[in-house]
């Protein structure tokens, strides 16, 4: 009986200590595997001496269930509640990133453009999802686009947020776009608790929120201006008046230009606030949350024009009447000489 016990006290120690030695590997605790499966692997590339036994080890000492998926860095050798230990702590290798930044006021082909040249993902295929009806999950924005509006240009136009961001090397379309619209979500968390009820009194959308706050974007470069633009377009938006914002027109051309003549504003567009009253059908690209911020809570003012000054501050000068905005552009003009 002595000699029975013996032996097999003799089968667990051998069965539980460390094997030999060995160059270290990778592998992998998928999502979802069970630590008995994955004792079975460890045997298999020699990390432990024997599955059964490592087993009846994690029954004993109730491990198990807190073991983390990830790829782990293992060698033979490891003695087992080291390996346990690294389990439980997901002590994970470190998958590599890649850092891109989209600035603020860009549009979802000049996104494309960005994440294309930079080898991430191609412009066509990100494009090509940006434009479907595909639901993206619990994102609360998305959920205001107005379906089967097929004047929009790009379907997600504006709802990717401009920022810096850091994802997994070989990260698909999808990942990439969730990852932008799941931080537009959270901007618009950050806002007052009660900005909803703001957006409400104002008889607005998220969509009509974002299509402002991206006029606002494109057309204004001084912080402190942003919600005087913002007032203007709802001034004239009140009073009947096109907006007659540039920023619209450069959206519905082929290609942007440095500057618009006569004949750019007459282009057959439904994103030209010059022939078209009223907002455009969404927005014409990313807007920052101050630009967002002030097309929700815009200055208090009786403006209904605004022209850049030509002294290279960014700043405008702003006017009441159309008499006061033709003294601003002769005198912006003068300014230039």
């Amino acid at each position: 009986m002595v000699t029975v016990v013996a032996a097999f006290a003799l089968y667990i120690w051998n069965g539980l200590r460390p094997t030999s030695d060995g160059a270290v590997i990778q592998m992998e605790l998928k999502k979802g595997m069970s630590p008995f499966d994955f004792a079975e692997e460890l045997e298999e590339n020699g990390i432990i001496r024997d599955a059964f036994m490592f087993k009846y080890y994690l029954r004993l000492k109730d491990e198990g269930p807190n073991f983390q998926a990830g790829v782990y860095e293992l060698a033979p050798g490891m003695d087992r509640d080291a390996i346990i230990a690294k389990l439980n702590a997901g002590e994970t290798l470190k998958k590599e990133t890649v850092r891109f930044t989209i600035p603020e006021g860009f549009t979802v082909e000049q996104i494309a453009d960005t994440l294309s040249t930079a080898g991430i993902v191609g412009k066509e295929a990100f494009v090509a999802l940006a434009d479907t009806d595909k639901v993206w999950g619990d994102i609360d924005t998305v959920r205001s686009i107005p379906k089967d509006n097929k004047q929009l240009r790009h379907r997600l136009e504006g709802y990717l947020f401009p920022e810096t961001y850091e994802l997994e090397i070989g990260s698909k379309p999808e990942a990439i776009i969730l990852r932008m619209l799941q931080e537009m979500d959270r901007k618009l968390d950050a806002l007052p608790e009660n900005w909803e009820e703001t957006l409400a009194e104002r008889k607005l959308d998220y969509h009509s929120l974002l299509t402002i706050a991206s006029l606002v974007e494109r057309e204004v470069v001084v912080d402190e201006e942003r919600p005087i633009v913002a007032s203007i377009i709802f001034n004239r938006m009140k009073e009947g008046m096109p907006l007659q914002i540039d920023a619209t027109v450069q959206y519905s051309l082929d290609k942007p230009k440095e500057r618009l003549y006569e004949k750019d504003l007459l282009v057959d567009s439904p994103y030209n606030t010059y022939q078209v009253k009223g907002l455009p059908p969404g927005p014409i690209a990313s807007p920052s949350l101050k630009s967002i911020e002030a097309a929700l809570y815009p200055a208090d003012t009786d403006y209904f024009y605004y022209v850049t000054k030509k002294d290279g501050s960014n700043a405008h000068l702003f006017a009441r009447t159309l008499r006061e905005h033709n003294r601003n552009i002769k005198l912006s003009n003068e300014i230039a000489k």
